[in-house]
């Protein structure tokens, strides 16, 4: 592969001579050595110095969904008289439900799942949130703690409060619940936790300051400053940006970090090696072309976040309001660069190699698609993988994307590992519907009466459905949002409600104790009208 001719700017050879001295190789020794015991320190103050057991995911809640606390919610006691000091990350209102999550009658999704906030109703607890409500998005929607560098707080179990407000605050607008819920929270910022402040920010001003130094001062040979690139990003997401857990596990993180070596040293062999000495004698555009896309590719799911689009999958895509729009823009975006990577590979002769092997990659897939039971997920590091051999040839525009591939595959590997391109449908369920079939409510609008009160009226559903393929053999009752009922009986007795609120009904099938799709919720309000389920699981 022959070089294009090189341009070289003054500037860039005056800035040779004049840091010339600083690219000896101790001197690198001795850098690499102060970064680790620097970033060692960082990574010591962000997780280890309060107990683990005081940190808190975004999603972390007191209550879990649907029938997952039991009967009467027996699986997520204690409800009251029990207090929690707790640390959460920066950005969690940035986490939210990929899918619908029932609340009452609603289904809230796509927003942080908090539900709450305002007058609960008790002069004694204003402002407490329903136990489902995620942890961290509570306390900053309660102004608790800070959204952008995370923080500690307590949270108090307060018991059976509600009605539950909406309330709009600090950017969050939580979900309404018009009735009593038997675990509910209250924050306070006072606690005995201290550093709580997320220092991610801290940490990639650390890592991209020191990589400007590596690529600008110290100047090693080509292979030391790719590994570097490689090192650096890789552990500012396991240790700060994307952390898998609280703390993160860095046995976890090394063996992920051994396979994502051999790959990395397979990008160096088919793209970096051909582009990146090309600018050895060009430090600063160097610096320029490779840092300043690394880093955004580091971030890549951060700095996405706000794209409607989760996952590459129809499902996803076709449920999200304003994913489509955002898909075509992706393509629009890439075409034109890939089109112009194969103009520039057209001009070197290598185009019908290049033509080849992806329609070998591409028939491979596509027999991989279509094995049964399975379905291709495209993660963007398996994204970066079939990107990375467009970037082998030296061009200014090459270098630029070989820095944000690389970025994005490490964002990928590092946050959430070397997950199977081909994945079962309960894989990518989540916390979906599984699809399955759903009981009838026999009362209804039209034949509730209102007139017989309510200690003495039952609500009644049907029978199990002849086509029985799961083996249905009871079924699982929620009353507001709790489980009241199991068993095979047809009907539920309403003595023990509040004639004062709303009360939502929503049922399952049952196999051998477990629980299929929930329907919607039927709802019974203070007036005695009956409002029916709308169609569907919930």
């Amino acid at each position: 592969m022959g070089w294009p001719e090189r341009v070289y700017v003054p500037i860039e050879s005056w800035f040779l001579a004049k840091t010339s001295f600083l690219t000896r190789t101790w001197m690198m020794l001795l850098f690499g050595a102060g970064y680790i015991v620097a970033l060692s320190f960082l990574a010591r103050a962000q997780w280890f110095t309060i107990p683990a057991d005081s940190f808190v995911g975004c999603t972390s809640t007191y209550w879990l969904q649907n029938d997952a606390c039991g009967l009467n919610g027996d699986l997520c006691t204690p409800f009251s008289n029990s207090t929690f000091e707790f640390r959460c990350p920066a950005q969690c209102t940035s986490v939210i439900l990929q899918n619908p999550r029932a609340v009452g009658a609603a289904l809230v999704d796509f927003v942080p799942l908090v539900v709450g906030g305002g007058n609960s109703g008790n002069a004694s607890f204003p402002g407490s949130y329903r136990g489902d409500s995620f942890i961290c998005a509570a306390a900053a929607h309660a102004g608790i703690i800070d959204d952008s560098k995370g923080g500690c707080a307590t949270v108090s179990l307060v018991g059976t409060q509600g009605p539950f407000e909406s309330v709009d605050a600090h950017g969050i607008s939580s979900a309404a619940f018009p009735t009593f819920f038997p675990l509910s929270l209250r924050f306070s910022s006072s606690t005995a936790l201290n550093q709580c402040s997320d220092l991610r920010n801290w940490a990639l001003a650390f890592n991209i300051v020191s990589s400007c130094i590596v690529f600008f001062l110290l100047r090693p040979n080509h292979l030391v400053l790719y590994w570097c690139l490689v090192c650096m990003g890789f552990w500012h997401v396991i240790f700060f940006s994307q952390p898998s857990g609280a703390p993160p596990s860095v046995s976890t993180a090394i063996g992920t970090f051994l396979p994502t070596l051999f790959i990395c040293h397979a990008f160096w062999e088919v793209a970096f090696r051909h582009v990146l000495p090309y600018f050895s004698q060009m430090p600063i555009e160097r610096a320029v072309w490779y840092l300043a896309p690394f880093w955004p590719g580091v971030l890549f799911n951060i700095l996405t976040d706000k794209i409607p689009i989760d996952r590459l999958l129809a499902s996803d895509i076709s449920k999200r309001s304003g994913a489509i729009v955002a898909l075509v823009i992706i393509v629009i975006v890439l075409v034109p660069i890939v089109v112009n990577q194969l103009r520039v590979i057209r001009k070197t002769g290598w185009l019908p190699h290049y033509l080849g092997g992806y329609i070998i990659a591409g028939l491979i897939i596509m027999v991989l698609a279509l094995l049964p039971d399975l379905q291709f997920r495209l993660h963007h590091y398996f994204a970066a993988m079939l990107l990375m051999p467009l970037t082998a040839f030296p061009t200014r525009l090459s270098a630029i994307y070989q820095g944000f591939v690389l970025g994005m595959f490490l964002n990928g590997v590092s946050a959430f590992g070397l997950d199977s391109i081909l994945q079962t449908a309960a894989e990518l369920q989540r916390d979906a519907p599984a699809g399955t079939q759903l009981p009838t409510f026999l009362t209804n609008s039209t034949n509730y009466n209102s007139s017989i009160p309510l200690s003495t009226q039952n609500i009644l559903w049907d029978d199990f459905p002849l086509d029985n393929p799961a083996g249905w053999n009871g079924f699982a009752l929620l009353v507001d949002d709790v489980e009241r009922f199991i068993g095979d009986a047809l009907n539920f007795s309403l003595a023990a409600l509040d004639t004062t609120v709303p009360h939502f009904f929503r049922l399952a099938f049952q196999s051998d104790g477990k629980s299929g799709d929930f329907t919607r919720a039927a709802t019974l309000w203070p007036n005695g009208t009956w409002t029916d389920p709308l169609p569907g699981p919930s």
